[in-house]
Parts: structure tokens; C-alpha cells; sequence
């Protein structure tokens, strides 16, 4: 197996993959790429624990320092030559058919969201202006924002509900940042800029049709859990219906309280009703005094609901083929997949289904520890964008 790997796809994106960090064909191609002028973004996907963050920064200065580009760890990467974890994934944007800018927030743990607003509404108006819409998204191809967030800050519901009061009519999608499970410090890196606490925006102009979508598989039971003391500001629940937290999770689910772990969290996501609508509430761990930590927000008085995942096959194949019959044949998925429900994948065994299905619709992206979706901060979610095949001829080798 070659340690490097390349597809260039029917509209052009190229997709550059490795899991050797000091592999030079990966870093020669980035590099050929960025001199050839054809590229208008990349985005890079990387495991932190084989490509530190500096070290991706140091060989993009070295190899491509004229490519613009947006990366992020991951808690796994998608696609690529190989089925697990510990990849760099560059995905290339061509100038023929797509326009791109991106903008760095900064300090989002105490940016506010009249600023953060003012801020991307800035950015905005900027990257009208460049790519020539003058604030006519009507176009067949039209803008889409992509939002890489820092997966560990704790605040991801503020900046995403922040960012579509800015961004209007324009449709977001994103992912939250990992770092392979050990949560403590996840990176992301704008144009040779590493830090944490922040999130990247990226407005982009398509000249290929897309569609943008979710799918999840989990279907509530009759099981509650009212939050009765939690740290809303760090999603710390300590106690479920007067209880300890973990403890009454364990009960309700059935699992001895030291058995918990992620495949269990995965195994029996608890969800919140929201608009007549489930959303779920992934637990991230178990910290030491019993108390639950979580993926997202939650607060006292919330009723949460015991799920359990169901038919993740059907419902990932179902949503991709609503896809193909809005937009015909697709090209590529640009995804972002929560690192739960890979979890859950493996513990239902269903691993290389839906990596087949990936493998079909040419998904690229990374898991997550939470996606963002139009207003919304989710869990437990394959959030992804579609672009359609426009003759027939995707999937070349680079």
C-alpha cells in the first residue's frame, strides 16, 4: 500500500491523502499543486497525533506557502486508501469552478455574538465583492459557508446560532474540531496560524450544483432524565432525577456504572425535543466525582430522552439516494460524521457498510465532535454537502 494517495474528481477538486507524516509525495504534490495557480482553497484534515499541528503548518510553508488553506484535527478522517484513524487529508477547490475566502474568529469562548455577527456580516460583504455576487445568492451554483470550530470550547451553539443570523440566506454546514478522544486541545490553523479557541469560516461560490444534508438514526424511548444540577457553562451534568449523574445514565440504559464508555454513549445517545423535533445530547465522558460530561448544551430542568440507534445502513443509504434524486449523480461529499456514530458503527458491526456507502458517493471529510447544520449544533450526525456530477467522468487518479 502507498503510503500517498490521490483522486482528482469531474469538477476538478483534488483530494491528496497520507499516513506517513514525513511522506514526501504528499507534501511534493500539496506543492505542485499551489505552484500551479489552478487551486483556490485547500482544506486539511489531520490527525494531531502523527501530524502535530506545527508540523502541518512547517510543511505547507515549505511545499505550498502560495495556496490558501483551512485545516483542522480530527477524531478520524474519511476517505483516503485505508479504513482507520491517523491520516492528513488535503482537499484542493479549483478557481474554474469555485470562488473562496475565509475568515478567522477569534477568542470564541468570550467573543460576543453581536460581535461575532458584525464580524462575519464583514466578511461577508468582503467575499461578495470578490466573487462578483453583489448579494445575489439566485445563481445556479450559489455560496455555501463552511464553519471548521474548535471542537473543546464549549460554545459552539452561540457561534453557529451566531453565524446564521450573518450569514441569512446563505447555508451553513461544519464540524466541530477532535482530538482522537483524548479531549484536551484541539487545532486549527488558518493560512499558517495555529491556535485553539477559535472557529474559521469559509464562504464559498459553486459553479456545481449542490445540495446539503443531514441524516441520524436514533429513535427516542419512553426513558426520561431531567437534569437536576448541571454547569451549563462547561456542559457538566452532576445529577439526572436527584440522582448522580452517571450513575442514573447507567440505570436507565442498563449497563453497569463502570462499564460506561464511549461505545456506550454511542450505544445510547439521550436526545431533547426541540420543536417537535429530536436532537441529541451525546455524552463525551465520565469524569472522576460521577458527573457527565457532553458534546453539547444542556442546562437544569431539561428533559432529556434515552435513544437507541437503529438501521444506521438504511437510513445513511436513504439519505444519500434523496440526494442523487434532487441533484442527479454525485461527484463528491465534502462530510463531516460524528466520531459517535463511527463508535457506534463499529459496536453494530456495520463498519464497512457504511463505509461502502461512503466509498459510492466519494465522501472526503473528518468525525467530529459535533456538526453544524443551517442554526443548529448537533450530535450524533452525518452533516454533509453534495456536488453533482456534471458528465460522467469522477474519480480520476491525480
Amino acid at each position: 500500500m502507498n503510503p500517498s494517495f490521490g483522486t482528482r474528481h469531474e469538477c476538478g477538486v483534488a483530494v491528496l491523502t497520507t499516513s506517513q507524516p514525513e511522506e514526501q509525495s504528499f507534501w511534493a504534490e500539496l506543492g505542485k499543486a499551489a505552484r500551479s495557480g489552478q487551486f483556490a482553497l485547500g482544506l486539511l484534515f489531520f490527525s494531531q497525533d502523527r501530524f502535530p499541528p506545527q508540523l502541518v503548518k512547517t510543511r505547507m510553508a515549505e511545499h505550498a506557502s502560495g495556496l490558501p488553506y483551512a485545516a483542522c484535527s480530527t477524531a478520524g478522517e474519511i476517505g483516503g486508501q485505508q479504513e482507520d484513524t491517523g491520516q492528513c487529508m488535503a482537499v484542493l477547490f479549483p478557481k474554474d469552478h469555485f470562488v473562496a475566502t475565509a475568515v478567522r474568529i477569534e477568542g470564541i469562548r468570550s467573543t460576543g455574538f453581536d460581535r461575532i455577527v458584525a464580524q462575519v456580516k464583514e466578511a461577508r460583504q468582503t467575499f461578495e465583492s470578490v466573487s462578483g455576487t453583489n448579494g445575489n445568492t439566485q445563481e445556479t451554483g450559489d455560496i455555501f459557508a463552511l464553519c471548521l470550530i474548535d471542537g473543546m470550547s464549549v460554545v459552539e451553539e452561540m457561534v453557529t446560532a451566531a453565524l446564521h443570523w450573518a450569514l441569512e440566506d446563505i447555508p451553513l454546514l461544519g464540524g466541530s474540531a477532535g482530538d482522537s478522544m483524548r479531549f484536551t486541545r484541539t487545532s486549527l490553523i488558518l493560512n499558517g496560524e495555529v491556535g485553539d479557541d477559535c472557529a474559521i469560516v469559509l464562504f464559498f461560490r459553486s459553479k456545481v450544483p449542490f445540495k446539503i444534508f443531514k441524516t441520524d438514526n436514533f429513535v427516542p424511548t419512553e426513558r426520561k432524565l431531567v437534569v437536576t444540577r448541571s454547569d451549563p457553562e462547561r456542559r457538566i451534568i452532576y445529577e439526572f432525577n436527584a440522582a448522580e449523574a452517571a450513575t442514573e445514565y447507567a440505570r436507565a440504559v442498563g449497563i453497569d456504572p463502570g462499564a460506561l464508555s464511549p461505545m456506550s454513549f454511542a450505544s445510547h445517545p439521550l436526545v431533547v425535543r426541540v420543536g417537535g423535533e429530536y436532537y441529541c445530547r451525546s455524552v463525551q465522558k465520565v469524569n472522576p466525582d460521577g458527573s457527565l460530561s457532553f458534546f453539547c448544551a444542556i442546562d437544569d430542568g431539561i428533559v432529556l430522552t434515552v435513544a437507541e440507534p437503529t438501521g444506521m445502513t438504511r437510513s445513511t443509504n436513504e439519505a444519500f439516494e434523496n440526494v442523487v434524486s434532487e441533484i442527479g449523480d454525485v461527484d463528491f461529499v465534502l462530510g463531516f460524521d460524528c466520531v459517535l456514530r463511527r463508535i457506534d458503527a463499529q459496536n453494530r458491526q456495520a463498519t464497512q457498510r457504511i463505509q461502502k456507502i461512503y466509498q459510492k458517493y466519494n465522501v472526503v471529510g473528518f468525525n467530529t465532535y459535533g456538526e453544524q447544520y443551517l442554526s443548529m449544533h448537533l450530535n450524533q450526525t452525518f452533516t454533509g454537502i453534495a456536488f453533482a456530477r456534471l458528465s460522467g467522468n469522477a474519480g480520476d487518479a491525480v
